[in-house]
């Protein structure tokens, strides 16, 4: 089966996607065409099955769970007396959409993503999306166990320090939270206003401690204008412990 897949390679049509893959997970796909929709973003998603538009949203989905399942397992049993706080942080560090994006442009899934072409500069969490969904795409064309072994070996192992990683910079968005609930303050994110239409729409997020506004940011998604308004947040609540 290895020889005739290797031999596929030479000979499909969609061989330098699948030599690429060799090159950078490893392995010879054995079905091409979930990695290339693994590829294709909503913005490019053109075929339609029965009315739905196929793009790389549901391997995303499941690629998500995959990542955070292998990597919750992995940081349990390298950190066997660290607490579930500490856990969940360096899972959040590695996961981060940030961290997704850069590691999708290191290993080159970048150059495979399709993205409609007036919409390439909106979409700045499309590679580390394409990432999760490229993780989705090994575990149904290679199973569980497949998976993880590519993860730890060639991702975890090869591209990601965890020495490093620990002493980088946190999650602002649950040191925030964390310090609201150890100094008894109410911490609250709202979403203010949503700007612009269709893939341009950036929300708007304020952050509001005890009812007080006191940092606003906006961003492509939520979840990303949530950490941007956090980070401006956090220097002005640690100021009152100065």
């Amino acid at each position: 089966m290895f020889i005739t897949n290797k031999v596929r390679i030479y000979f499909s049509s969609d061989r330098r996607l699948a030599q690429s893959i060799k090159n950078i997970f490893g392995f010879v796909p054995g079905n091409i065409f979930l990695y290339q929709l693994a590829c294709r973003h909503r913005s490019a998603a053109n075929e339609t099955i029965n009315g739905y538009r196929l793009s790389n949203e549901r391997l995303e989905y499941l690629g998500d769970a995959i990542l955070n399942a292998v990597i919750a397992d992995y940081l349990f049993k390298k950190f066997p007396y660290k607490n579930e706080g500490f856990l969940t942080e360096m899972r959040s560090r590695i996961v981060s959409r940030n961290s997704l994006n850069r590691l999708s442009q290191k290993l080159g899934l970048d150059q495979w993503v399709h993205l409609h072409g007036e919409h390439k500069n909106t979409f700045r969490s499309a590679n580390g999306d394409a990432f999760e969904a490229f993780i989705g795409a090994i575990y149904i064309d290679k199973g569980y166990q497949f998976t993880r072994n590519i993860v730890i070996r060639r991702i975890i192992d090869v591209h990601i320090d965890i020495d490093t990683l620990q002493k980088s910079e946190f999650n602002f968005k649950s040191k925030l939270l964390e310090w609201g609930q150890k100094e008894k303050r109410s911490i609250e994110f709202i979403v203010a206003a949503e700007i612009g239409e269709g893939y341009k729409k950036q929300y708007l997020i304020e952050v509001h401690v005890d009812g007080e506004n006191i940092s606003e940011a906006k961003d492509f998604s939520i979840k990303g204008a949530e950490q941007l308004a956090a980070e401006k947040a956090w220097p002005a609540v640690m100021s009152e412990n100065s």
